[in-house]
């Protein structure tokens, strides 16, 4: 039940102080700060104590990314199973960075322009549930921020309630005791203490203040962290952003703020480049760009993007764009990149922008044995699905995938990695397989900004559910939508299950795990914890070949399984279960040595 604001900042004290658990969370000094006679000065920002700008945002945010940056190791062992797949601290480092970077060459003390940038730059780079949380909750704050130059801690307050508004209506059924539970106590509190005499640093200080206090609360809320002994992991990672934009505000310096961030996407190495003096340019030049639209150009509410690709289309095709508030989202293959470029300025200015020769692209891919450009005749269906792993990757593709996006625990593709995937492929309708439970929230993220093409994100959470979806798809249907739900039923009908080393010792589910155990994962429940891994591999075959009809089990075979363990279970199966069918399929998967699919 959510507490009043007043409830809420007379309880404070006493609920902070009831906190006695371990967290990745630095321990906050509660004494408060001496303020200083003489505010420190550095050209080019304001250090207004009423009003926020968009060039100290600008320095707020860099320290904010720098905080979690130092910090996201100890996020990412936030995990609940103690299995070395947690990723949180790095989707969320990655996706902070993605909006800093956007917003790099912003040089506009407009708040709302600033965030606008920021936000949409976070929206493309959101990797991961908690990255594409992340990136609604700022996309919230930004549209609170519309029409506001400067921001008092009033402004503050309510554009960070926007924030909180968006990042739950993101979530389909939202769970508290995770960062959604973070930033709306945070964000309650700070409001509730906003006065008259309030500035932003006073609103800060206590949203942070509070923010670490909902961090340490969260397995109090959530039974799950209190059983693993841990705090929500993506609310330690809200916090050390936000702890990170009030060092900055209060002048302090954060560790590696300086540090230089790599652009998302990977820029082709001189060795691969093999466009010479005497190539010809047959392909174009795949163009992106970001567009910040300027009130002195044209007219931002009335702007009409739809009139924007209707000359785009006579420069060059394969045009994605869209509009975010104030911001244009542009891609387009064209021979005259000047024009594009040309034409776009005369409405804003750019917040990023990436060239690339689709000559030395297609060189690079011809070796691959892939296609450079889609064809010309728009099919009715096309395939993009998420693979971790060669041999996964191989299969997918046999089964009919048009285009792979390479990514999985560890590892997860962005928002963008998911709209360029789209842009390759020629098609009226596109199924999207995610194939992680932890990469579903991008890729339906991606689906609601891509107008191309109609995208159905297929509900597969795991390499085994995606496997089996793309096995029962019949593209002979001229409804996308009854394709789906054959697929959804396939998946229904299979169970899945995987074994993976430990990292820590741990009691979950009433098992009792030590550190170096290899524990067997049924449907997201740990049901075993054994010392060696082939007792875990048999006895979670047996738990699935126990299931209600269940007779054909195949087995994903990832990087660390050894060929005597694939022997033992063949042995095992065929004396236990003789009327059982065995599949080994060589995935080459990380994390994961074997990862199981019963039906």
């Amino acid at each position: 039940m959510i507490e009043s604001n007043n409830k809420q900042a007379a309880d404070k004290k006493a609920r902070t102080e009831k906190t006695n658990k371990k967290t990745a969370v630095k321990p906050k000094n509660q004494k408060p700060e001496k303020k200083s006679k003489t505010k420190p000065k550095k050209k080019g920002y304001s250090y207004s104590i009423k009003y926020l700008g968009g060039l100290l945002l600008s320095k707020m945010a860099r320290g904010g990314a720098a905080e979690l940056r130092s910090n996201a190791d100890e996020v990412n062992k936030l995990n609940v199973f103690p299995v070395p797949d947690g990723d949180t601290g790095d989707n969320m480092r990655m996706t902070i960075e993605s909006g800093v970077k956007a917003i790099e060459n912003i040089e506009s003390d407009n708040i709302s322009e600033v965030m606008q940038g920021l936000s949409h730059g976070m929206l493309l780079g959101a990797r991961g549930n908690s990255g594409v949380i992340l990136s609604q909750f700022f996309a919230g704050i930004a549209k609170g921020f519309e029409g506001i130059k400067k921001a008092d801690a009033k402004a503050l307050g309510d554009a960070f309630g926007e924030g909180v508004k968006q990042a739950y209506t993101s979530v389909m059924t939202p769970t508290e005791g995770t960062i959604l539970t973070v930033a709306r106590e945070a964000v309650e509190y700070a409001t509730a203490r906003i006065t008259p005499e309030s500035t932003i640093r006073t609103f800060f200080a206590d949203l942070v203040d509070e923010m670490h206090a909902s961090v340490n609360r969260t397995p109090e809320i959530l039974a799950v962290l209190k059983e693993a002994d841990v705090v929500d992991s993506g609310g330690a990672g809200l916090f050390y952003i936000l702890d990170g934009f009030n060092r900055v505000l209060n002048g302090k310096k954060v560790k590696g703020e300086g540090a230089h961030i790599e652009p998302s996407s990977s820029a082709i190495s001189p060795t691969q480049i093999s466009f010479g003096p005497d190539s010809e340019m047959k392909f174009g030049y795949c163009t992106e760009f970001l567009l910040q639209l300027q009130t002195k150009k044209t007219d931002i509410n009335s702007f009409d993007i739809e009139a924007l690709k209707a000359k785009l289309q006579e420069l060059g095709d394969s045009i994605v764009a869209f509009i975010t508030g104030s911001v244009v989202k542009v891609h387009i293959h064209t021979f005259t990149p000047e024009a594009v470029l040309s034409l776009c300025r005369s409405f804003g200015e750019f917040l990023t922008m990436k060239i690339e020769n689709m000559s030395v692209q297609h060189t690079s891919l011809e070796g691959e044995g892939e296609k450079a450009e889609p064809a010309a005749d728009r099919k009715k269906y096309g395939i993009v699905a998420v693979s971790n792993g060669e041999g996964i990757t191989n299969l997918f593709r046999e089964l009919g995938a048009d285009e792979i996006v390479e990514g999985g625990q560890t590892n997860n593709p962005s928002t963008n990695d998911f709209l360029d995937a789209f842009d390759k492929i020629n098609a009226e309708n596109i199924f999207v397989f995610p194939n992680n439970s932890n990469i579903l929230m991008a890729a339906q993220q991606a689906a609601e900004l891509y107008e191309k093409a109609k995208v159905y994100v297929v509900p597969s959470k795991n390499i085994g559910t995606g496997y089996v979806a793309l096995s029962a798809i019949d593209l002979c249907s001229d409804d996308a939508k009854r394709i789906m739900k054959s697929m959804e039923e396939a998946i229904g009908r299979v169970t899945s299950g995987c074994v993976s080393p430990s990292i820590r010792d741990a009691e979950i589910n009433g098992v009792h795990i030590s550190k170096g155990d290899t524990i067997g994962i049924i449907e997201k429940e740990i049901v075993t914890s054994e010392p060696d891994t082939l007792s875990a591999v048999i006895k979670v075959s047996d738990m699935l070949l126990a299931s209600e009809g269940k007779f054909m089990l195949s087995v994903f075979l990832g990087k660390d399984a050894k060929e005597d363990e694939c022997q033992a279970l063949d042995a095992h199966i065929k004396e236990a279960y003789p009327r059982a069918e065995l599949y080994f399929i060589r995935g080459e998967q990380e994390i994961y040595p074997y990862i199981f699919v019963a039906e």
